[in-house]
């Protein structure tokens, strides 16, 4: 039996030694979902929201304990990790209300019928999730592929195993054997469960991963929802209310160390501001300091893991090379541990590495451009990626015409993107396949079946 080291990233010590699942035990675990799922899916949804709620309210109780483990796995900030818990349990009925919504039947009539569209569960759901927000993204998944009668094998990522496992436990102690199964272990182990005997693939994580299990789904014609990266922009306007945007600019592209997949990655902001812009930039970013994500009074904790600060610290340097100017930040600080400072550079090509891929760090990107509308639609577009932008504009009306030209599934205007409760989460283009969130996010884990008889 095989195992991998529990890295906690501000230390670089091992936490624990976690079994890997093996091709024997994942293969059983997705029978067992298997043999579960018709039963699951014959009750009614009542009675599958109340077990669902009382794994919510466990959460709820045992918060703290995961905060805790969240922090040591993958070095989030405590209080984040709390906050993070508390955004899915404070509106946890609210959610199950919602996937309950989009189970409901539609009745359409004509002149000699009745059709009756149903929600039937897919079958078995392999919900394989990422290390960055390790609560929330998992509940995204599995509380709609469950609520909606699905079985579900849930595979969280080799960072966090052991908040996946704990996620797992107070879950699975409300539900009836068999219905929701774990595994553990790196991409073998999601290669593996994507080849299984599962319906459907719901993934959040790189676009790379993405290309790769839709490419293995496809032998299967597998359903897929997948939620990718990206390399969001925020274009500033000469207009603009300079302080909010670089408050946006320096949250939005710092926060949890700079790992979320809808940061701000690429600001574009006009000429004619730019010097002031980048002087309120700088005077924001030296004040997030970092730390251990239990030590008071730091903003950021460490980056997840070696690999991941060699890949900021490899784009960093790449855009010095290549012409752009070093403002704050920029080097790697001695001592154990992940870390790396807030960063910002300044005159960053819009044709270099840093701006063409993810670079899932603290740094903030500052390019420059002449203030013309359609130049900053050009440039926001010019991307695979399509997950959020951000447009900040003295001028309402334009950032309402920019936003709707720009290319992503959510866009803010003179704010940052967060969308009303019940909004779906979209990755156009090569962010996503298929989306997340809201009634219609929810009926993806579904298939939509008429009944029709005469009238």
């Amino acid at each position: 039996m095989s195992s991998f080291p529990d890295i906690d990233p501000a230390t670089g010590a091992t936490i624990a030694e976690i079994e890997i699942t093996t091709p024997a035990e994942l293969r059983a675990t997705v029978r067992a979902a298997r043999a579960a799922q018709e039963a699951w899916a014959a009750l009614a949804y009542a009675e599958r929201r109340a077990l669902l709620s009382a794994g919510g309210r466990r959460l709820a109780q045992r918060a703290d304990e995961v905060a805790e483990l969240v922090t040591r796995e993958m070095g989030k900030l405590k209080a984040d990790a709390l906050r993070e818990i508390a955004g899915w349990t404070d509106g946890f009925d609210e959610f199950l209300d919602e996937i309950g919504r989009a189970l409901e039947p539609e009745v359409l009539r004509a002149k000699d019928r009745e059709t009756r569209i149903e929600r039937d569960p897919l079958g078995v759901v392999a919900a394989i999730t990422p290390w960055n927000f390790p609560v929330g993204m998992p509940l995204e998944l599995f509380l709609p592929a469950l609520g909606t009668g699905n079985a579900c094998v849930f595979k969280p990522s080799e960072h966090v195993p052991l908040v996946g496992a704990l996620l797992h436990e107070i879950f699975s102690a409300e539900l009836p054997e068999g219905v929701f199964g774990l595994a553990q272990g790196a991409g073998e182990v999601g290669a593996a469960l994507v080849d299984a005997d599962v319906d459907m693939i719901a993934f959040v994580g790189s676009r790379e991963t993405g290309m790769k299990i839709m490419e293995r789904a496809s032998g299967g014609l597998k359903r897929l929802v997948l939620e990718l990266g990206g390399k969001d922009p925020l274009l500033v306007f000469a207009d603009a209310d300079l302080e909010a945007a670089a408050e946006c600019a320096v949250r939005h592209a710092l926060r949890n160390t700079g790992q979320v997949c809808c940061s701000v990655e690429r600001v574009y902001v006009a000429e004619a501001v730019a010097e002031r812009f980048e002087h309120l930039v700088a005077e924001k970013a030296r004040a997030w300091t970092y730390g251990s994500g239990f030590a008071e009074g730091v903003q950021m904790g460490p980056l997840v893991s070696a690999e991941q600060r060699d890949k900021v610290e490899r784009q960093v340097s790449g855009a010095l090379k290549s012409g752009a100017r070093l403002v704050l930040g920029g080097r790697v600080p001695a001592g154990a541990g992940f870390f790396y400072p807030a960063t910002v550079l300044a005159d960053v090509g819009h044709d270099f590495e840093i701006t063409r891929r993810e670079t899932f760090g603290p740094v903030v990107s500052l390019t420059r451009f002449s203030g013309d509308e359609e130049e900053a639609v050009r440039l926001a577009n010019d991307t695979p990626y399509g997950l959020g932008a951000n447009v900040y504009t003295g001028d309402l009306e334009r950032g309402k015409r920019v936003a709707r030209r720009i290319r992503s599934g959510q866009v803010g205007v003179n704010r940052y993107l967060g969308s009303a409760p019940g909004s779906p989460w979209v990755g156009a283009r090569q962010s996503g396949f298929g989306f997340l969130g809201g009634v219609e996010g929810h009926r993806q884990f579904t298939l939509p079946k008429s009944i029709s008889y005469p009238t």
